[in-house]
This record gives C-alpha cells, sequence and structure tokens, in this order.
C-alpha cells in the first residue's frame, strides 16, 4: 500500500464476553472489574492497522496518544481507523490520526500515532 496523505485504513471487531474472560485471565483480574471493553484492547486494534495495514509491515511503532471518550460495550461492533496526517520522509516518520467509533458512530476512543517507516516516498 502506497503511503499518502489522507489515506486511511480501518478494521471492524467485535469483543464478546467470552473475550472479556480470556483478557481477565490474562491481565490477572478478576471478571467484575470489566464492565466495559478493556482499553488495551481498543489500542491493539491500532496496532493491528498499523503493523499489517497502514503503513503495513516494517513499521516502528514510536509514540501512541489515546483519548477515551466513552466505554466501549461488548458484543458491539467497534471500528478502528488509522488515517496519514503528515508525511515527513526526510526523516522516515508519518503521522496518522487514529479514531475507534461504535455502532451507532459515536466516538469511543480518539489520538494520534507516529511511526518510524523506512521507505516513506514522497
Amino acid at each position: 500500500m502506497t503511503i499518502k496523505l489522507g489515506r486511511r485504513a480501518e478494521i471492524t471487531r467485535t469483543y464478546s464476553f467470552a473475550d472479556k474472560a480470556l483478557f481477565a485471565d490474562l491481565a490477572g483480574l478478576g471478571e467484575a472489574w470489566l464492565d466495559s471493553v478493556p482499553e488495551p484492547l481498543v489500542g491493539a486494534l491500532f496496532s493491528y492497522l498499523l503493523g499489517v495495514e497502514l503503513p503495513g509491515f516494517g513499521t516502528n511503532y514510536l509514540k501512541q496518544e489515546m483519548r477515551f471518550l466513552m466505554p466501549a460495550p461488548y458484543d458491539t461492533p467497534l471500528t478502528a481507523s488509522v488515517t496519514v496526517t503528515r508525511l515527513r520522509p526526510e526523516k522516515h516518520l508519518v503521522d496518522l490520526e487514529t479514531v475507534c467509533v461504535g455502532a451507532d458512530g459515536s466516538r469511543i476512543c480518539e489520538g494520534r500515532a507516529l511511526v518510524y517507516v523506512e521507505d516513506v516516498g514522497a
């Protein structure tokens, strides 16, 4: 995928109550503490997009900023997206807007990411 300003990638994922139990077990937490999808699982959607879709393989994650605006409910589709907002080919850097919305379009999380990509292009 060519990296250009405005280029966007997205993924939609539904986290189930079974995912809640698995996450609680892996994190050593009781399930009672997990009333909504844990924020690291929302962040993982961005990690997937950056490493697999845009920019893709070979991307080095340098910085991530996430602001959670509301809880992410279980058993509801969440759509995460990354959009290229700035290219700095001389430094091999790409800035991206990161957004996660619920099924009704309400913003669950918003932020930005900074990644290092060897072949940014111009």
